[in-house]
């Protein structure tokens, strides 16, 4: 028969270890509350990270479409303005064996400013590239005898650079792009005061110096003119 001594005994043991392990889970929870609360001070510490800017691909268009935008924008330079240049800028965007380029510059000539100035058209990604958008160079004299700047009226370009191209593809340029696929191929259209025509000079390089071909083609009708190199 148990006493009274020994069921205060058994009570009192029982006290120590509800006691302990009370102490025990209060520690445990203290200790976890302690390091969130440290992991929060350290992580409202730091500076939070720059949000990295999205990377734009490069807008890849013809020379027809490029040229528009820079021809309003020289409308509005001089409303007398005339084109006697189109031409391809080669960039590490593209190839051009599309008849796309991710920058073209327009050349126009003022009658009555007696000047010339460029456009660039931009919807480059490159490192170093102009402002996407229309970009205005510098103004130089004119004079409406120089064969190098004899301007055209809009209406005899009806033959885009894609349309150019596939033209001067018959030519050689197939060959070409065979035997060298990095090849670039870029584009230069001016007026031809010799023959009067407007032409594409194709050119398989990235400057008509280096060019391992240059085809011309009418801009007027798409027609094989000759091989110019």
């Amino acid at each position: 028969m148990k006493t009274a001594g020994y069921d205060r005994r058994a009570r009192d043991r029982e006290g120590i270890s509800f006691g302990t392990m009370y102490a025990c889970c209060s520690a445990v929870l203290t200790l976890a509350l302690l390091a969130m609360l440290a992991a929060c001070s350290s992580d409202s510490g730091k500076p939070a990270e720059p949000a990295k800017p999205e990377v734009k691909a490069p807008d890849l268009i013809t020379a027809r479409s490029a040229f528009q935008k820079a021809y309003v924008t020289a409308r509005g330079w001089a409303p007398d303005a005339k084109p006697y240049r189109i031409e391809s800028i080669v960039t590490t965007d593209g190839n051009g064996h599309d008849g796309k380029w991710a920058e073209w510059r327009g050349s126009f000539a003022s009658d009555t400013h007696r000047t010339t100035k460029s456009y660039v058209w931009s919807g480059s990604a490159a490192n170093g590239a102009p402002e996407r958008g229309v970009n205005p160079g510098i103004e130089d004299s004119y004079s409406p005898t120089n064969a190098s700047t004899k301007v055209f009226d809009m209406a005899f370009l009806k033959i885009d650079s894609d349309q150019a191209l596939a033209t001067a593809q018959k030519h050689g340029g197939e060959k070409i792009l065979e035997s060298a696929p990095d090849t670039p191929v870029s584009y230069v259209c001016d007026w031809n005061h010799n023959t009067n025509e407007l032409v594409w000079h194709v050119i398989y390089g990235a400057t008509r110096d280096t060019a391992k071909l240059t085809v011309a083609v009418n801009a007027s009708t798409g027609e094989f003119i000759r091989v110019e190199k």
